[in-house]
């Protein structure tokens, strides 16, 4: 035989050989599924027996815990370890819950767990000698949204087809309330607003956190808006325009949220009480006994008292030009000196002194005289100071920057 054609069968009995040498391996896969593991409240809630429920009428602390297993752990020794760092008394109707027990028999409750809202919670610990008690927050990340469109519809509408929550069009509305008319706005509008949005684990969302700046164009008027504290130590913010003028008028139009005019300012008007003709030197507006009455500007309370006439009253002074007082107020909530805000409640309504039901008689000084409001053109805020104004300038002219390139680019 020769050698080529020895060749071929020498290897394939040396194939044969080594497939009988070589042992089979057989690789098992795990199919059984792996079970997630479940980190919330900063407790893995794979270790526990976890129950879930909400606050139900009547419930209350102590009510909830005699519901489970508390171990040698007394009610009232519980309620008076954390009374200090968790309000019992502030659970409510409806607000979830979170129970996580031992596995084992007669399945302890290790740790209690009230949602006081989206974001706070409060954990009571039973898994020490010592029951514990604190609050914390969910973790929470903010992100920084900046949108341009035109009017379709009302603002509300307008803002929920960008995808952009309710609060954004409150806050908005709030902002503008001195300057535009929301119930006239108009297809031809347009607005742009940078805002900060909040996010639970970085994907639930979970509201407005708050708003950085903003333009509103109305009637072909571009009012720009941006949120300054002049006052680092302030809690107060104001809000200026471009120029660094405040968007509120100093004064608002009434003393009162819900009412109506029973009596305008007259030179002459017939006296329902003292049945005479004589001067009302005052716009009453009429509203239920208890009604709040706000100041319309903020400034010093000047007097407080009571006379035959005026019943109990209050009289504000704003500025060297400006006072305002009110008049047959059921009760008093403010003393004399005391500085108050804009919009603050001073009183209630009454019907005090010379009036025939409840109302507050407004009236309002200019350099002295009295005069009617609804007839002047009142001033907007205070302008700012000068001293702070290069600040501020400086601050918001990259974020309008920012606001008019975004316009410029989605509002062709």
């Amino acid at each position: 035989m020769k050698f080529n054609k020895i060749l071929p069968i020498l290897f394939a009995l040396s194939l044969f050989s080594c497939e009988k040498k070589v042992d089979k391996v057989i690789i098992e896969e795990d199919t059984k599924p792996k079970i997630p593991i479940v980190v919330e409240f900063g407790f893995t809630l794979n270790d526990y027996l976890v129950v879930q429920d909400t606050i139900k009428s009547g419930d209350t602390f102590g009510k909830l815990l005699e519901n489970h297993n508390i171990g040698n752990f007394k009610v009232h020794e519980v309620t008076e370890q954390v009374k200090d760092s968790f309000n019992m008394r502030d659970i409510r109707i409806g607000r979830p819950i979170t129970l996580l027990k031992s596995k084992d028999a007669p399945n302890q409750l290790q740790v209690f767990i009230y949602q006081k809202d989206n974001i706070n919670y409060s954990v009571v610990d039973f898994r020490d000698t010592i029951v514990k008690a604190f609050n914390k927050q969910k973790p929470i990340t903010i992100k920084r949204r900046t949108i341009a469109t035109a009017i379709h519809g009302s603002l509300s509408e307008t803002l929920n087809k960008n995808g952009v929550d309710a609060g954004v069009a409150n806050n908005l509305a709030k902002i503008y309330e001195y300057s535009i008319d929301f119930f006239k706005i108009q297809k031809e509008d347009k607005f742009a607003v940078t805002f900060y949005e909040k996010y639970i684990n970085d994907t639930i969302y979970a509201g407005v956190d708050r708003l950085e700046s903003s333009f509103f164009e109305h009637k072909g008027k571009k009012i720009y808006a941006f949120p300054y504290k002049l006052d680092s130590l302030s809690k107060k913010v104001d809000y200026y325009d471009e120029e660094g003028k405040g968007l509120k008028t100093m004064f608002l139009k009434a003393p009162l949220d819900f009412f109506r005019i029973s009596s305008r300012f007259s030179p002459k008007r017939f006296h329902p009480v003292q049945m005479t003709w004589k001067a009302h030197k005052g716009t009453d507006y009429a509203a239920p006994h208890g009604t709040p009455i706000k100041t319309t500007a903020s400034g010093v309370v000047e007097r407080t008292g009571f006379t035959a006439g005026n019943g109990n009253y209050v009289k504000v002074k704003h500025n060297g030009t400006y006072s305002t007082q009110y008049l047959h107020m059921s009760k008093i909530l403010v003393r004399q000196g005391q500085h108050v805000a804009q919009g603050e409640v001073i009183g209630k309504v009454g019907s005090t002194g010379l009036a025939t039901g409840p109302h507050v008689c407004y009236r309002f000084w200019k350099n002295g005289v009295q005069v009617d409001p609804l007839s002047q053109k009142l001033p907007n805020t205070e302008p700012m100071n000068e001293k702070h104004k290069a600040k501020y300038l400086e601050y918001i002219a990259p974020l309008k920057k920012e606001l008019d390139s975004i316009a410029t680019l989605k509002l062709k």
